[in-house]
């Protein structure tokens, strides 16, 4: 499936009918790893608008408890998939079953360890402490081939495996954020349909949400690029812009909805 430049979209109000965005962080909201003065400026356009903004990442549950406070979303979902933080709650809400949180945490430190052995190089995140359903480590400086070794492993295991610019993440095989998001969606949105929903991203770990059979209207931010040959699920559009550029000119789109 080819990629349709997002300027299409926007000469034929193709995505009028969108009334909830759920959105990649890092890489796509972000510009070389830091939040912009012009992403604040996007997301209180779009709650001008009213369109509820969820935010959808592999960032762990702690790190993204203090992001939702901090800007203008209705909630984010943490871990790709694993649990979602509702705005007015403290507490998150898992959207995995876990009969023993230490006895899963236990587990996905043997895998990793297993792992080790393949590639002595992998380097445990910082951010574990801070996570409850998956296992995270750094990406950098490994290439294509490890990749799927690590994905062959942790199939062989028991356990599933994604990556995005940032981490390589260990985790049930049921977690990812389309399963996560529609989960959310059904219990928060429930009168929504498929297609007035957008999905946005720009990594392997955002190709569930790329699934045209589950969300029809999707963007991939053009830095998503650098990953086409990778991914299984191709997004319906591609922004001109990279990172956050990307993700504003998709805001673009919305300027009829605003609030005078």
């Amino acid at each position: 499936m080819s990629l349709i430049p997002l300027t299409e979209a926007i000469q034929t109000n193709a995505l009028q009918h969108i009334r909830l965005i759920a959105t990649d962080i890092d890489g796509t909201l972000t510009k070389q790893g830091k939040l912009t003065t012009d992403l604040l400026q996007a997301l209180s356009q779009l709650k001008q608008a009213k369109i509820p903004i969820i935010l959808i990442t592999g960032r762990s549950a702690g790190w993204v408890q203090a992001l939702k406070y901090y800007l203008p979303v209705t909630g984010a979902i943490a871990e790709n998939g694993g649990l979602f933080y509702p705005f007015e709650f403290d507490q998150p809400q898992f959207l995995i079953s876990l009969n023993s949180l230490s006895q899963h945490r236990q587990n996905l430190a043997q895998v990793f360890q297993i792992l080790q052995v393949q590639c002595p190089h992998l380097h445990a995140s910082a951010d574990n402490p801070f996570r409850f359903t998956d296992w995270t480590f750094d990406i950098q400086n490994i290439s294509l081939s490890e990749i799927q070794l690590l994905t062959e492993l942790c199939e062989e295991l028991g356990w599933g495996f994604t990556y995005s610019t940032v981490q390589g993440h260990i985790k049930p095989k049921t977690q990812d954020k389309a399963t996560g998001l529609l989960k959310v969606i059904q219990q928060y949105w429930s009168e929504l349909t498929p297609e007035q929903i957008l999905t946005i991203g720009d990594s392997p770990n955002d190709q569930t949400l790329f699934n045209s059979e589950l969300f029809p209207e999707s963007v991939g931010v053009a830095n998503l690029l650098d990953y086409t040959d990778q991914l299984t699920h191709k997004p319906r559009y591609i922004t001109a812009g990279l990172e956050v550029e990307g993700f504003c000119e998709i805001v673009n789109i919305f300027h009829s909805f605003l609030v005078p």
